[in-house]
This record gives structure tokens, C-alpha cells and sequence, in this order.
């Protein structure tokens, strides 16, 4: 058999396969055989094909120079011989493609096509089918077609900009929501899988301007970067993206498509090539690389989990002459994984192909330096996203709704869900509940160490009497599990298993994966937990179980030390476990945990509140205060919640400098909710600039009653969120005095509600909502609550809100009424000189309590003054009056000089920043001596 691959393929070839492919290629036959023709008449002679009358014919128009005829003549000759006729002519063609440039161009692009077709198809039967790990003895690993089984992720460029957690549990449930906001803003775009390359969001695409008009250019070659948290369905979406590519729904300027999983490169140890790279993936490609080197900018390089890779991955600062360690520009050359990879990405090999890489966010800083024309971030499901996910996981769309609904009504449950992975994990522990015709629904699981524990409970339901002592062997399990923990490591070789005395076998394979890792010369088997989570939780459970636990408190403070968040979750699992109704499901087979160890937990985390309470004023302080209110919730031991934190009176966890300011997601402010609850009156509770945003201030909703004093400044609450605070205004146990909504994107809409809360609250002396976008018209109906003669706000902020002096006559009205405002702040608003002299006669009442008036940047000009001394010089309490940053001149010094001897209370008044001359401000400042106590700031 010939070994020339084109040979081979023909060979392959029925009888119609090749008449089809002589029709197609006819035209250009006729041109390639030109000057061979004679030499496939022969043959076909030989063959006894062609008689010698038409092979003289075919001949005598060749010698007479009329190569086309001749041609032409032979093509329709053989066309009428059949089919063994046009192999032999094909099998012609094969031999005389050296010498014959046009035919062997011919013959090359079917090779090329063969190995396309082939390639596609077999990725397609690779990819179309989806594995999904299950804890049934049966059924240990479900198949599902992946176009049914796929649920989209919402997926958005550029990548945003933010402070990475530690752990992904911990990732921010809130992004979803902030998302959704910004999507609707137009702030963030979303995209899709089939735009990464080759589309406006790419910078290998630009508009060009000619004679003709606009048009795009598609630059070939680029370099696109997917990132997001564990588990967010990564890989998944990179089997999407191939499955997709091979049934040509997507990329079809691709001809060819390699993905590789940087887990798997790890096993390569020495030098290879990109060419063994792909052979050991792709072996039937083999005759086909040497023509796809020639077209680079047909092939796509998927490279999945970077993350992962043990190497490192260096670009030179230079992003345009971006140099790896070691420049990689030949396919077939020796270099390491890592160089290759690099030299990919920097088009210095095989420049013009496209590579895509993905990763999770910790390793994103590898590639700052690198020329990347695509970044991405999958935020995950997003909305109805994750209620088609149940839909999905379930056959029976009454248990998926169940579940679902059950998920939704639980915000610590619900906000795990924007996690494909999360979602998994509920799904299996939460559908036993929902499929059983008799269940107690308190049984449910709450938290989410109640969560893991039935997930393990339905693993050991179904694989635990494969073994006599499942005790022993998940205390081996779990020990392994904690060094990995410890040295965050999530992959485990069978010297690991040997290590603690641990063998493959089912009972193992309910807790861990097997995977295929390919090595230099052969794969080897290594385990993995489905997912960080449970890998942290059997390492807590460990702990409870073993006959020697040793000083827990000691193991439980040294993981506490630890700054980088490795332990964090570990922890939280481990305060779990010491609940009785959290423990008592997996007492059915493991037996009854360790009492002294539950002691011991208990002890160490009531320490740990009562050494937190207070200790607040760094971030890190914040960070353990909130970490163990996280270990007090997932304990739900509330004798122990409320002998700790009971007495609280100040929660501090913002700060004015939201560089200090600790970020809280959904879940936190869900844990602090529990926290509050079990306070008996919080003094006060601070979270300027926390970042909690409508959907954390959802989550404390039921308790915000509770807090004296309330700081929510910079938190983005919208006008949503003012809805839910004015529920706990509304609220007739509500002890809310003060409440701090400074920088919340506040509009006009939303101060009918704050109106309606406020008609009826009897507690709210301190109103503070500076920098948001209320208008006068938010300021209009606000008026009508000063106008109240119940109304017990002292003191009132409405600085840079886009006031004008259209809304002062509302304002000055109420004001005229009003028997409780001691300070209000107009800062930073256009009022001008008309509105202010308004306002100023509204507070010559002879009961105006007024003591701060702060008018700093608010347009007041020199025509102002006559007007404006004598009225405020009338208000018997002030004590502190701002007129900074005005356009005042030595003009108004007259009038300002006689305010400030004329006012005897007045104790402060801020001038400075306006337009007087060095004279005046030295007139000006000698007034302070005038009075004791007195300070002229200029």
C-alpha cells in the first residue's frame, strides 16, 4: 500500500467520493495536467483504458501545441470510462505531482480538506457529550448531550478592575447584580463565545477610512485571555467553544483548532516541540502539519488553566518587542512548554495564529506585559441563568423547581449560585429533599456547612457499606485532604494515597476524581477533589473524627494566622461541624464526633469574638471581626452568638477612606444580619464605603431597625436601595437616629419613599445625603417632611446634589415652620444669590435653632451680602457659618464685617477661597480679635 498520505485518502475515496471530487476540481484539472498529459494517457493505456486510437488523439494535440484540447480531451475521455478509470488517473496524478507545481496544489488542498473533515470530526465526537459527577452508587458519572446539558454564562469585556479574594466561596455575589446595573448603564458590555476573535471586541480589528467609504479589517493573529473564580465553567466553556467550532457554528476562518490543558503540560519535563505537543493529542495530523505551518492564520491554540501551570509564563515590559526567555520561532525546534506557549501568544511563533487562554484571576498578572487584543471575565449565571441551570440538572422539573425555590428563599444558598459548580453541589445534596415522598422540611439545609454535610451524607448513603469502617478510611481522607489545604495544593498522586495508607477503590471514587494526567511517555492516574470546597470541608470533618484530635485550638489559631486565606473556609466548615444538627446526619455511618473536639471549637471561637469585639480600626481587625461572625453563623450555636456579641454597641467595618474600608459581599452582609439580630441595640454600625450595594443591603434589611446610628455612605445603593431603608425607617420598633447616605446615586425617585418612611418615623434626628443626584425636585418633596410639625431631623446634609435655586422657595417655606434643623448643609450646589437670600429670610424666625449653616461653593457674588448679613446676623444660635469658595470680593467685606460683630454666637466662619485682596483677608482675619473664641478662617 502507498504511503503517500494522498493516497491513503484517495484510497478512502468511493466510487462517487471521487467523481464528485473530478467534477469539482475539473476546470483546474485541465490546466494542471497540461504538461503531463501525455504521460497519464499512457498509463491509462497501459491499463487498458484508453485504446491506442485515443491515446494517439490525446497525443497528436499535445505535439501540435494544443496543450487545453489535449487536456480537455483526456478529462471527458476518462469521465466516459467510469470509475477504475478515474482512480487510475488520480493514481497518475499522485506519481507526476512533483514535477507538475498546479497539480500538486491541487493535490495538497485535498489532503488539507481530508485532515480539516477529520480533525473536526473527531473533535466533535470528543466534545458532544458532557460528564457530570453524581453521588449515586449506580451512576457514579451521568453523560448528557452537551447542547442539552449547557446552560450560557454571562461573560463580559473588558475585565473589571478589583480587589481579588482569596477564595472563591468568598467571590462576590454581588458582581451580579452590580452587572446587571452597569449593563443597563452601558458600562459593561457583554460577550460572547463566538466574538472573542474576529470581532469589534477585538483589537485585531480596526475601521479604516478610504475614497470608498468605511470598512473592516481583520488583522490576522491575536491573542484573547478568559478568566473567572473556580468553577465557573471554564473549561466547560472551552468544550463548548470546540464543539461548536467542529460543527461549524462558530470560527470558520479556523481550519484547524488544538486545545490543551496546562494541568497535562505540567507532565512534560523536558524539552519538546509544538509539533509533538499537537501529535501526542492529534496523531493522525502527522502528514498534515508541514502544510499548516504554511497557513498560520487558520489555526487556533487553546491553552485552559494557566493557573495551574507549574511553570513560569515571563514577558518583557515592552509589549511590542515582548521577549520571552527564550524565543521559540520554529515549530519543530526543542524549547520548553513555557516558551513555546509564549512565543504564541507574542506572534513571534507562527506569527498570524490566534491563541486563547484561560484562567482564574490569581494568575492574571502573568500576563500584564503580554500584547493580549481580548480581555474577558465570566462572571457566571446571571439572573434567569440560574434557575435554567436547575431546570437542567433535573429530569423532574417539579424537583428542580422545589429546589430552586428552596435555593432562591436562602440568601447565603442563592448567592452561591452564580457558580455552575456551586450549583452542582446544592443540586446533589438538595434533590434527595425534594424527591423523597416523606420529608421534615426543617431538615433542609440552611448554611452552608449543612449544605456539605448532606452532600457527604448522600456519598456515604450510597457508597458506605462498600467498606467495614468508613470512620477510619475518611479520617485518612481527611488528613490527606488538610495538607493539601495547607499547602494549597488540589491534585494527588497514588504516592499521596500510599502516603496515608489510602487505596483507590468505589468508597474513594465517591469523594474524588480520577484523572488521565499525560507524562513524557505514558498517563498516569492522579486524584482530585470535585471541588476546593469539599476538599476544605473533609479536611474540617477530619477533625472531629479522629481518635487523637491533639490541641485543636492550637491546629484551629495557627490556620487562623495564616493572612493569605487558605484556612478561611477550613475554619468556617470546622464551627459548622460542632453544630449538633450539622454533625447529626453523618453520625448515621461515621459514628458520634468527638465531644471533647466540639468543646474545644466552641471554646476557640467564642475567644476568638470576644478578642475581635473592638478591634476594628485596621483592615485586618475588620477582616477576623467578620470572619468570626462567618464562624458563629455557621455554628448556629445561639447561646454561644449571644453571650458574645450580644452587648455589642458599635460595629465598625467602613471607613471615610474606602481604601480602609472593608468590601462585604451578599454573604457577609447575610452573616451580619445574624449578627445583628442576636445584638441587643447596636450604638452604631459602620459601613461607608463597603461596597454592599442594594443587594447586601437586602440582606441586612431586617435588622438596620435595630442600629442607632447608621453609616452607609459610598455603598451604590440606588434608588432601590433607599426603598429597603425606608422599610426600616417605616418600622415602628426602628431606633434610627442618624443615617449617613452620602455618594449613593440617589435620585429624585426615590424620595416619595424616604417621604412616606419619614412622615411616620418618630426616631430620625441626623439625615446626611450629600453627593447624589436628588435635584430640586427631590428636594421639593423633601420639604414637605421639614414642613411636618412632628418632623425630629436636627440636622440635614444636602451638598452637591445639582440643587438650583428653583427649589429654595420649597425649602425656605418649610424652614419658616420648622422647630427642630440645628444644621443644614447646602455645599457645592448652584443656588446663587437670589435662592440664598431666600433661605436666609426663612431663618429670621425668631425660633430658628439653626446652628451650622454651610454655603461653601454655592455661586454667592458680592450683590448678595447687604442682604445676607443682616438676616443671618439675626439667628441668635448660629455658631459655625461656611461662605467658602464663593466669588466674594473686598466689596462684601462691609457687610461681612458687620455679620461677624453683630452675631454674638457665632464662634466660626469660614471665608477662604474666594476673591479678596491680601488687605481684606488681613482686615478680615483681625476681626478674631474682637471677640474671645472667635475664628475668622480665610
Amino acid at each position: 500500500m502507498s504511503t503517500d498520505p494522498v493516497s491513503q485518502i484517495l484510497a478512502t475515496f468511493n466510487d462517487s467520493d471521487l467523481h464528485n471530487v473530478t467534477i469539482f476540481y475539473r476546470d483546474r484539472l485541465e490546466q494542471a495536467i497540461e504538461g503531463g498529459v501525455r504521460g497519464v494517457s499512457l498509463v491509462l493505456t497501459y491499463e487498458k483504458h484508453f485504446s491506442g486510437q485515443e491515446h494517439q488523439k490525446v497525443s497528436e494535440l499535445a505535439d501540435n501545441g494544443d496543450m487545453a484540447e489535449s487536456s480537455k480531451l483526456l478529462l471527458n475521455l476518462v469521465m466516459e470510462k467510469g470509475d477504475v478509470a478515474r482512480r487510475v488517473m488520480w493514481d497518475s496524478f499522485v506519481k507526476m505531482r512533483n514535477g507538475v507545481p498546479k497539480l500538486n496544489k491541487i493535490l495538497e488542498e485535498i489532503q488539507e480538506h481530508e485532515a480539516h473533515e477529520q480533525h473536526k470530526e473527531i473533535l466533535r465526537e470528543q466534545n458532544e457529550t458532557l460528564e457530570m459527577n453524581t453521588i449515586l452508587k449506580k451512576e457514579k458519572v451521568k453523560i448528557s448531550k452537551l447542547d442539552d446539558r449547557y446552560t450560557e454564562l454571562t461573560i463580559i469585556s473588558p475585565v473589571r478592575h478589583r480587589k481579588l479574594v482569596e477564595h472563591e466561596l468568598l467571590a462576590r455575589g454581588r458582581d451580579h447584580e452590580e452587572w446587571r446595573e452597569m449593563h443597563l448603564r452601558k458600562e459593561l458590555e457583554k460577550i460572547g463565545i463566538d466574538q472573542l476573535f474576529r470581532s469589534s471586541f477585538s483589537r485585531d480589528v480596526c475601521l479604516l477610512e478610504t475614497a470608498k467609504g468605511h470598512f473592516l479589517q481583520f488583522n490576522s493573529g491575536c491573542s484573547a485571555v478568559v478568566s473567572g473564580v473556580s468553577g465557573i465553567g471554564k473549561t466547560t466553556m472551552i468544550q463548548k467553544i470546540v464543539y461548536d467550532w467542529a460543527t461549524g457554528k462558530i470560527y470558520p476562518d479556523f481550519q484547524f483548532v488544538f486545545s490543551f490543558k496546562f494541568r497535562e503540560l505540567n507532565a512534560i519535563n523536558c524539552k519538546t516541540t509544538l509539533m509533538d505537543l499537537i501529535l501526542v493529542l492529534y496523531p493522525y495530523l502527522r502528514n498534515a502539519l508541514e502544510d499548516l505551518w504554511k497557513k498560520p492564520a487558520s489555526l487556533l491554540f487553546i491553552f485552559d488553566g494557566l493557573d495551574e501551570f507549574k511553570s513560569i509564563i515571563n514577558f518583557a515590559a515592552n509589549q511590542s518587542d515582548a521577549e520571552p526567555q527564550y524565543t521559540c520561532t520554529d515549530p519543530e525546534f526543542l524549547c520548553e512548554v513555557s516558551d513555546i506557549v509564549c512565543s504564541l501568544m507574542q506572534k513571534k511563533l507562527l506569527p498570524g495564529c490566534s491563541v486563547l487562554v484561560t484562567s482564574r484571576p490569581t494568575a492574571l498578572h502573568l500576563l500584564e506585559q503580554a500584547e493580549i487584543s481580548v480581555r474577558a471575565e465570566i462572571l457566571g449565571f446571571v439572573g434567569k441563568e440560574r434557575e435554567e441551570y436547575f431546570n437542567k440538572l433535573f429530569e423532574d422539573q417539579k424537583v428542580a423547581a422545589a429546589v430552586f425555590k428552596h435555593v432562591e428563599e436562602n440568601e447565603i444558598l442563592y448567592t452561591m449560585c452564580y457558580n455552575p459548580s456551586y450549583c452542582w453541589i446544592l443540586g446533589l445534596a438538595l434533590g434527595p429533599f425534594f424527591t423523597q415522598r416523606e420529608k421534615e422540611q426543617q431538615q433542609v439545609p440552611k448554611t452552608i456547612t449543612q449544605l456539605y454535610s448532606y452532600y457527604i451524607y448522600n456519598i456515604l448513603k450510597n457508597h458506605g457499606r462498600e467498606i467495614e469502617s468508613p470512620r477510619d478510611v475518611l479520617v485518612k481522607i481527611g488528613e490527606m485532604a488538610f495538607s493539601g489545604v495547607s499547602e494549597k495544593k488540589i491534585v494527588f498522586k497514588s504516592g499521596d494515597l500510599i502516603k496515608y495508607n489510602l487505596e483507590p477503590s468505589q468508597f474513594l471514587s465517591g469523594f474524588m476524581m480520577e484523572l488521565l494526567e499525560r507524562g513524557d511517555s505514558a498517563q498516569t492516574v492522579v486524584y482530585t477533589f470535585p471541588h476546593l470546597t469539599i476538599q476544605e470541608f473533609v479536611a474540617a470533618l477530619a477533625q472531629f473524627l479522629t481518635p487523637d484530635p491533639g490541641d485543636i485550638r492550637k491546629l484551629l489559631s495557627e490556620a487562623h494566622s495564616k493572612e493569605d486565606g487558605r484556612f478561611e473556609i477550613f475554619l468556617r466548615f470546622v464551627a459548622g461541624l460542632s453544630y449538633p444538627q450539622s454533625a447529626r446526619p453523618l453520625e448515621e455511618f461515621l459514628g458520634p464526633f468527638l465531644h471533647q473536639t466540639i468543646c474545644a471549637v466552641i471554646d476557640w471561637v467564642k475567644e476568638k469574638v470576644e478578642g475581635q469585639i473592638g478591634n476594628t480600626e485596621s483592615e485586618t481587625g475588620k477582616m477576623d471581626l467578620l470572619n468570626t461572625f462567618h464562624y458563629l453563623f455557621e455554628s448556629q450555636n445561639k447561646a454561644l452568638a449571644q453571650n458574645t456579641v450580644g452587648s455589642v454597641e458599635t460595629l465598625k467595618f467602613g471607613d471615610f477612606d474606602s481604601e480602609k474600608a472593608l468590601p462585604l459581599t451578599p454573604i457577609d452582609c447575610a452573616v451580619l444580619s445574624h449578627a445583628i439580630g442576636l445584638c441587643y441595640t447596636v450604638k452604631q454600625l459602620d459601613l461607608q464605603n463597603c461596597s454592599i450595594q442594594c443587594e447586601g443591603l437586602q440582606r441586612l434589611g431586617p435588622v438596620l431597625h435595630k442600629c442607632q446610628v447608621l453609616r452607609l455612605d459610598g455603598n451604590n445603593l440606588g434608588d432601590s436601595g433607599m426603598k429597603l431603608l425606608s422599610g426600616a425607617l417605616r418600622s415602628p420598633k426602628c431606633k434610627i437616629q442618624a443615617v449617613g447616605l452620602a455618594d449613593n446615586d440617589f435620585t429624585d425617585s426615590c424620595m416619595e419613599e424616604l417621604v412616606s418612611s419619614l412622615s411616620t418615623n418618630q426616631s430620625l434626628t441626623g439625615l446626611y445625603l450629600g453627593y447624589n443626584k436628588l435635584g430640586d425636585s427631590g428636594v421639593k418633596l423633601l420639604s414637605a417632611v421639614l414642613r411636618n410639625p412632628d418632623c425630629k431631623i436636627q440636622k440635614l446634609s444636602l451638598n452637591d446634589n445639582s440643587l438650583t435655586g428653583s427649589c429654595i422657595e420649597d425649602l425656605a417655606s418649610a424652614l419658616t415652620t420648622n422647630r427642630s434643623l440645628t444644621q443644614l448643609n447646602m455645599n457645592n450646589n448652584n443656588l446663587g444669590d437670589l435662592g440664598v437670600k431666600l433661605l436666609a429670610t426663612s431663618l429670621m424666625i425668631p425660633d430658628c435653632k439653626i446652628q451650622k449653616l454651610r454655603l461653601a461653593g454655592i455661586g454667592l457674588t458680592d450683590s448678595c451680602t447687604e442682604d445676607l448679613a443682616p438676616a443671618l446676623s439675626s439667628i441668635h444660635s448660629l455658631t459655625v457659618l461656611s461662605l467658602w469658595s464663593n466669588s466674594f470680593t473686598d466689596r462684601s467685606i462691609p457687610a461681612l464685617r458687620r455679620l461677624i460683630l453683630t452675631c454674638e454666637s457665632l464662634e466660626c466662619i469660614w471665608l477662604g477661597e474666594n476673591s479678596f485682596s491680601s488687605t481684606g483677608k488681613d482686615l478680615l482675619q483681625l476681626l478674631q480679635e474682637c471677640r474671645p473664641g472667635l475664628r475668622v478662617e480665610i
